[in-house]
């Protein structure tokens, strides 16, 4: 099948690399045009476990193609796919306006039947809202064009997007006409042999469903940190509540990790269309307002325990950070907690040498000229004369480092950990001052501003 992607961001790319890879001829817009010859070489700028590799096979094997040609694309497939960005604007709505240029491409250029696909994630109600744009930009060049919109959300993980896109849990396809289904059933066949993956509904509701989603998960996050705050205050441990509401079959283990709080292109830009979308129907959203303001309250714990822990004078204290990136497995810096973070410790007056393995270059990117922030080549550069460890995320390299290596090179051996990577009885016993997230006795402040002063003295 032919097939017209608009977008090469990290759904775009994955979409049409994962659909050249099953047979599809696919063709790839972006409007950068740097970026589309650097694709065409096979260079992807964004890191994604397994993406360039696929992208290299699809260019080899002649399925995958990339232009900055918006008429060529449009022209191209039988089926159209959105993906491009819809940022939030300043009142939580989503920015809808490079959708609708697609579609005024499809007006201006477009000839043959189409069925326009929304990937992009979009407020309920954006298909009709696509659909009128088509049918006016149509009347004002006096053509006709025969159409049909469809909402196929992404329910992609970043950092496992490729093996989400190749193995979907669920393919969700809102549409109103037979010869559609028909049609989206035969492009998803090759994802769909092992059991029926294929979710048919009404537009709306698809539309609805990748937020509704999306809201439950950062639900999910946000409900176990504010319990993970409350063990804290009652001398409980997290990670014991977590094992006992995870056995419960209705819950589960996924996203009841406590941390310092969710990131990404995702979760902060969807919540915040989702509450506007309710605020514009006049719903309530006090349980997505929570689930915001809890998770915005999150990213602040890690600053305000250090800043407690040395009295409030952070002034000329340099601090060694291990992770950037919002999760493992992607250089995605967008609201990710550690931003939070390192502005909150600058300001205070600190430094702070950080590594990330994937995220070193968008850090730059974000900060170029900050003086107070040095971006080092491994997790043990960081350390040297370090007034403390703080980790942010939880890179698989952090999970099992060399702790003894780790108290020699602090100039005290205090860590401050957003990701619950260590236990704290082991941690203790190697003599660490430890700050997990929610677990009891070993976030207790004075217990361990004590351990520090005779920490301090012995030294």
């Amino acid at each position: 099948m032919k097939i017209s992607v608009f977008g090469s961001g990290y759904v775009g790319l994955v979409q049409a690399a994962v659909m050249a890879e099953v047979g599809h001829d696919v063709v790839c817009m972006d409007i950068d045009e740097h970026k589309v010859a650097n694709l065409r070489q096979g260079l992807v700028s964004i890191f994604e476990p397994g993406l360039a590799a696929l992208v290299r096979e699809g260019l080899e094997a002649g399925r995958l193609h990339f232009t900055s040609d918006d008429q060529l694309a449009v022209q191209h497939g039988q089926v159209l796919f959105i993906a491009v960005g819809t940022p939030s604007r300043d009142d939580g709505s989503a920015d809808l306006r490079q959708v609708l240029a697609v579609g005024e491409a499809v007006a201006r250029y477009r000839e043959q039947p189409l069925i326009v696909v929304e990937k992009s994630t979009v407020p309920v109600g954006t298909g009709d809202i696509l659909r009128a744009h088509i049918e006016k930009c149509l009347l004002k060049a006096g053509r006709l064009l025969q159409f049909d919109i469809v909402s196929n959300p992404e329910f992609l993980k970043e950092g496992s997007a490729v093996a989400d896109c190749r193995r979907p849990d669920r393919i969700v396809i809102g549409c109103e006409r037979d010869e559609v289904r028909d049609t989206m059933r035969d492009l998803y066949a090759p994802f769909n042999r092992n059991h029926d993956r294929v979710l048919f509904m009404d537009l709306r509701s698809a539309e609805l469903t990748k937020y509704a989603a999306n809201g439950m998960l950062a639900t999910k996050i946000s409900f176990i940190n504010q319990i993970a705050e409350l063990a804290e205050h009652l001398g409980a441990d997290i990670e014991s509540v977590r094992l006992g509401i995870g056995a419960d079959s209705r819950i589960g283990y996924h996203f009841i990790y406590p941390g310092c709080g969710y990131g990404g292109s995702c979760f902060p830009k969807d919540m915040r269309a989702l509450i506007h979308t309710a605020e514009q129907a006049h719903c309530s959203s006090d349980l997505l307002q929570a689930v915001e303001t809890i998770n915005l309250r999150q990213k602040h714990k890690l600053f305000e325990r250090i800043k407690a822990f040395y009295k409030g004078d952070l002034r000329g204290k340099t601090f060694a950070l291990w992770g950037l990136a919002f999760k493992p497995n992607t250089d995605d810096m967008r609201d990710a907690p550690s931003r939070t973070l390192l502005e909150s410790l600058w300001a205070a007056g600190a430094s702070v040498r950080a590594f990330d393995p994937e995220a070193m270059q968008q850090t730059q990117l974000l900060y170029p000229d900050e003086p107070k922030l040095m971006l080092m080549g491994t997790p043990e550069s960081v350390l040297p004369g370090a007034d403390a460890l703080i980790i942010c995320t939880e890179w698989q390299p952090f999970k099992a480092p060399d702790f003894q290596l780790i108290q020699q090179r602090l100039k005290a051996p205090v860590i401050f950990d957003g990701r619950n990577l260590y236990d704290p009885d082991r941690m203790a016993d190697k003599g660490f001052i430890y700050f997990p997230m929610g677990r009891g006795q070993s976030c207790n402040l004075p217990i361990a501003q004590q351990a520090w002063l005779e920490v301090s003295k012995s030294a």
